[in-house]
């Protein structure tokens, strides 16, 4: 079934070519498989084959189980040129899909729900058309399906295989579907775009007793109170109003019985900022507010702290070549949101510390259609309109960069 796009005082698609247009229905169709077999970080086997399989039957040359389930297609114009390489995720979320539609996730406890079944489709369709199109753009592009990006993290594994290199690649793209923007708007700035994400754990020791004879006993739970409300300060009172972080406990356990003091406690939250100064600062930081309230009521503590991604920062000329593609091909009310930021991670960030490149947010939510629920919600599902819309997106990206 082929669905008709959304009028014009939604979204203009005629700045869409018509042969990427024309596979609007293959588009759905892969989408659809890919979202009803979800798989987790490294599990990605199902996903895998059917990208080979794909890649394979389009005739694109690809490399696949790269840092285990990833896969690399690489497109030769036949004249030479730069190397630039597209980026997408194709994990999955340990999440129970509640959605009634015919496409409904068949891995019960897992589903797409942040987009990436949409991410894989995108860059299969700009492959296919690249493919067919070779002779119209200068240099070699490689596009590059990633696994585990939701955790642990494959682009570190990935770029440790070697996938920038043979060709070395010049520069990188990537795209997110954002149901944080109305259909067809895009989101994207030079500079910080999604914040770096580190995580901690502690286990807090204490000396348990009756609840009614706190003397005689060292309170876990009124420590952690202490040291929740310590935490919060460091945004508050050590960071530059200017800048912007979080530190997010999310995650507390302790006690037993209401009318016993707790001996043991123990949490876990995390770190977010954009601002790459403040690598290892809040580790130190958070140390020395746990030990000092440790010391005063005599606990002891273990800490576990560790850094997951950096921040995603896009480069200044890839994000300009960026908003002036959007500028041609997008026509919504809203358009460009240049200034789209998000406390959010993505390991994104390992590739743009490695060459220049933008990642970029793609509006997918349409309202009208109960297709806005936020990203890793049970009821996430995107318009997919928006899927040849992003393929023209990179398509155009690549015209640009490699002429």
């Amino acid at each position: 079934m082929i669905y008709t796009f959304p009028q014009a005082n939604s979204v203009d698609f005629s700045q869409i070519r018509l042969e990427i247009r024309t596979i609007q229905a293959k588009l759905v169709e892969w989408r659809r498989y890919l979202h009803q077999r979800p798989e987790l970080g490294f599990q990605e086997e199902l996903t895998a084959d059917f990208i080979h399989q794909t890649l394979t039957k389009i005739g694109i040359p690809h490399e696949k189980g790269i840092a285990k389930t990833g896969i690399v297609a690489t497109i030769e114009s036949p004249y030479p040129g730069p190397v630039l390489a597209i980026r997408a995720d194709i994990d999955a979320l340990p999440i129970y899909e509640e959605n009634d539609v015919p496409y409904r996730s068949l891995h019960e406890g897992t589903m797409h729900a942040c987009g990436h079944d949409g991410h894989t489709t995108i860059a299969l369709g700009t492959a296919y058309h690249l493919w067919q199109h070779r002779q119209d753009f200068k240099g070699t592009v490689k596009i590059i399906f990633q696994p585990a990006e939701e955790s642990p993290g494959g682009a570190k594994p990935m770029i440790e295989a070697g996938v920038l290199k043979n060709p070395d690649v010049d520069a990188i793209i990537g795209l997110h579907l954002w149901n944080n923007l109305p259909l067809g708007t895009v989101g994207v700035r030079s500079g910080p775009l999604m914040a770096a994400v580190e995580c901690f754990r502690l286990n807090l020791f204490g000396k348990g007793g009756h609840g009614a004879m706190p003397h005689q006993t060292v309170d876990s739970v009124v420590v952690s109170a202490q040291i929740i409300n310590a935490l919060q300060s460091i945004v508050s009172r050590n960071v530059n109003p200017i800048d912007s972080a979080v530190v997010t406990v999310g995650e507390l356990h302790a006690g037993t019985a209401l009318n016993v003091i707790a001996d043991t406690a123990r949490m876990s939250g995390t770190v977010r900022y954009f601002n790459p100064e403040f690598d290892g600062y809040f580790a130190q930081r958070i140390d020395d507010i746990v030990k000092g309230i440790c010391q005063g009521y005599g606990a002891e503590y273990e800490l576990d702290y560790w850094r997951l991604y950096p921040p995603v920062i896009n480069n200044e000329n890839m994000a300009a070549l960026v908003k002036s593609v959007a500028v041609e091909v997008i026509e919504t009310p809203v358009g460009i949101a240049p200034e789209c930021q998000t406390m959010g991670g993505e390991d994104m960030s390992f590739f743009l510390e490695e060459v220049p490149g933008c990642y970029f947010f793609l509006g997918s939510a349409n309202a009208e259609k109960g297709l806005n629920y936020p990203h890793h919600h049970p009821r996430f599902d995107f318009d997919e309109t928006v899927l040849p819309l992003g393929v023209e997106m990179f398509i155009r990206c690549v015209e640009k960069f490699c002429n």
